[in-house]
């Protein structure tokens, strides 16, 4: 038999800006629980959830963490994230499997770009969610601000449970307007004693209880009647209403904290145990199908792989969440993605780098297994003759792209190998063998987010790397229209080579008139793999060319797109009419003509006023109003065009189109400037000409290059 049953197991996500506290409460959640005798800290380097070598010599979370404490009868499974954006990833997979979140507030810096970041997600997955104000002990902390500015981001549903007497250094007295109750604490932290709210604070209290009473009233017409009625709730209507509204994400209650001292830990998990739902109190979970699948450990099995890592000399541990059944030792399943049949050999409760055995897990709980040969994150897992699929994890484009070389020559092999694990384990990472670039290039959240990419191939791969700047897809193409003929003539004994080909080439347009000065036979539209098109017509009259000759002169022109005349790029929207040209009844041969067509085409675009095109790129960056001119100044300062400031919440969105060229680096040079209150998202826009300064200088270095290549 379980430990806990489905009903007794809470599963929460502790969430919030880098620096909030999540780690710390964490860690008080454990000792509250008896799991732990010891508080570990940050600066002591040995808390149970940031155990990691790299998370300790950068101070803060890197990975996400599950951890387990067992509670006056319950079991809470916490799942620490870290709070920067690059770790994006970590924390939409821990929202997936979590059925409460509590989102850290720091008192002194109020509501962060980074908890509206992360809001977006929970309202995504409508995620119940708890606030927790947190570091009331520092002397700049501000609870009524950070109160206030909840609300004015997140709106009314956030309702106060706790307030402070006192905030600063003398922070020991939190009075909870759901119990009535003041909690006082030792200087120690820990247990407090329970006391009547004083009699200064007595009004304030009172007020608080009554909106409190009303917010949970509100979202339920029987408890509202029951308010009228008896002017209030009892323990176990407002119990019960306080879990059905969180479960409507209609009420998020607000409560407070010092994990540091260990101030208001134990309270926070009581109503945890008591209020917040379990998994199966939830709407049931729909399969991609549309099927609703209970939360019921009598069920047919079914688990989530929310997070895979790889460890040394063990293997890959996936951690999963029971969505239904049953889970015990030596039961196969059946990978819905592959429909390959996985044993579970070993079930395991975690305890951040700890792992204890288990003989079996219910549904709702949450647990990691070793050495799935066939399953990867976002695989399903069903009990055979079951075709359940639950949707996948939807994670973020990347913001930064980088290239990767190995130091050494001929360990190219040996970095994609530690790749393909670095994909395997972080799907926020892509990797992509570049075929245009010659470069392999890594797309990731941001500069942090590169940085540990390189710890985990250095440390775990033995692979010294370097990271260079990714050459540009730039694009070629024409504005107005050239003639050009080329006769290919070769004589070494034997049949020779023969081919003359006359063609006109235009910029191609949608909409683009046909030509009228010339006699059109055939027309061949072709869309390119890179964008935009290559219209071929074929002019010829007289039989001057044979028509088989065409596809190979067609061919030339094609060959040379893919290397454009000016810096070898692809070239785009090109109209062709090759109208004109002599053959040998000998001589002419299908070679003959692909280099015929190919030299007359480069002839053809090199006096048809070429233009060199770049990628454009949407850039949105958030950050607070005060930093607003140094982000725009810094974008103007890469040939951005700012498009315009919009209001989002308390902070500001700046708009702009910028050049991908001038992206390299910005990352760093954001957090740099805004000392990490920042974030941006970026997205491909258009393809737009480069200044004519630009285009000379990347067609000299092409030349240059071609030069000592061939030299």
């Amino acid at each position: 038999m379980p430990e806990f049953d489905t009903s007794h197991v809470k599963n929460i996500v502790l969430l919030g800006h880098a620096g909030s506290g999540k780690t710390t409460l964490a860690e008080c959640m454990l000792y509250e629980a008896g799991i732990i005798t010891r508080r570990g800290s940050i600066a002591e380097r040995n808390t149970t959830g940031d155990y990691h070598e790299l998370e300790q010599d950068r101070g803060n979370s890197i990975f996400s963490k599950l951890l387990h404490a067992k509670w006056r009868g319950y079991k809470i499974n916490i799942i620490d994230t870290p709070g920067y954006d690059d770790f994006v990833g970590e924390v939409i997979s821990a929202l997936k499997v979590a059925n409460t979140g509590v989102m850290m507030l720091n008192a002194v810096m109020g509501v962060e770009v980074g908890t509206d970041i992360i809001w977006d997600y929970t309202e995504r997955f409508k995620t119940p969610m708890i606030f927790a104000v947190n570091k009331l002990d520092d002397d700049n902390a501000d609870f009524d601000k950070t109160a206030r500015e909840a609300k004015a981001h997140f709106g009314s549903k956030v309702s106060v449970v706790q307030y402070p007497r006192q905030t600063g250094a003398g922070f020991h007295e939190i009075i909870d307007v759901l119990r009535m109750t003041m909690y006082k604490f030792k200087d120690g932290g820990g247990k407090p004693e329970k006391m009547p709210i004083p009699d200064d604070e007595k009004a304030r209290a009172d007020e608080l209880h009554k909106d409190l009473i009303e917010a949970v009233a509100s979202n339920d017409e029987t408890l509202m009647e029951k308010y009228f009625d008896k002017g209030e709730l009892d323990e176990d209507e407002m119990k019960s209403g306080l879990k059905n509204a969180m479960i409507n994400h209609d009420l998020f209650p607000l409560f407070c904290l010092s994990a540091e001292r260990n101030m208001g830990s134990g309270r926070l998990m009581g109503f945890i145990d008591n209020i917040c739902p379990s998994a199966n109190e939830m709407p049931p979970q729909k399969t991609k199908s549309g099927e609703a699948l209970a939360c019921d450990a009598n069920g047919p099995a079914c688990v989530f792989i929310y997070k895979t890592i790889s460890e040394p000399h063990v293997g890959e541990l996936s951690f999963f969440k029971v969505y239904s059944g049953t889970i015990k030792s030596g039961m196969e399943l059946e990978n819905e993605s592959t429909g390959v049949t996985e044993k579970i050999s070993q079930l395991f409760l975690v305890e951040g780098n700890k792992r204890t055995a288990t003989n079996e897990l219910v549904a709702g709980d949450i647990g990691a297994t070793l050495k799935l040969k066939n399953t990867h994150t976002n695989n399903t897992l069903h009990a055979k003759g079951k075709n359940y699929e639950l949707p996948p994890i939807e994670f973020p484009p990347p913001n930064m792209t980088v290239a990767i070389e190995p130091l050494k020559k001929g360990e190219e092999e040996k970095l994609s190998q530690a790749m393909h694990q670095l994909k395997e384990e972080d799907p926020t990472l892509i990797v992509e063998v570049s075929s245009e670039l010659k470069q392999t290039l890594i797309h990731c959240q941001g500069d942090m987010h590169l940085a540990v990419a390189k710890w985990k191939i250095e440390h775990n791969h033995k692979l010294e790397v370097k990271f260079v700047k990714p050459r540009i897809a730039y694009r070629e193409t024409i504005r107005k229209m050239a003639d050009a003929s080329y006769r290919h003539k070769k004589q070494s004994g034997g049949a020779g080579q023969f081919g003359e080909v006359y063609m006109r080439i235009e910029p191609w347009y949608e909409g683009m008139p046909e030509p009228t000065d010339l006699n059109v036979r055939g027309r061949d539209t072709h869309d390119l793999d890179w964008g935009g098109k290559l219209v071929f017509y074929n002019c010829i009259v007289g039989g001057a060319i044979d028509a088989r000759f065409l596809p190979s002169i067609l061919k030339g022109v094609m060959e040379k797109m893919h290397n454009g005349p000016l810096t070898g790029s692809y070239a785009r929207d090109i109209r062709v009419c090759v109208y004109d040209g002599k053959m040998h009844p000998v001589d002419s041969n299908d070679i003959s003509f692909k280099i015929a067509g190919l030299q007359a085409f480069r002839q053809a675009f090199q006096q048809a006023d070429p233009q060199i095109l770049e990628p454009i790129y949407k850039v949105e960056v958030l950050c607070p109003d005060d930093l607003t001119g140094s982000v725009m100044g810094d974008l103007q300062s890469r040939r951005a065009i700012v498009e315009g400031i919009d209001n989002e919440g308390h902070f500001q969105k700046v708009i702009a189109k910028v050049p991908l060229a001038e992206m390299d680096g910005y990352s760093s040079s954001l957090r740099s400037i805004t000392q990490g209150r920042a974030r941006f998202t970026m997205g491909f826009h258009a393809y737009e000409a480069v200044p004519f300064e630009l285009q000379r200088k990347l067609i000299d270095e092409y030349a240059k290059h071609a030069k000592e290549e061939y030299a």
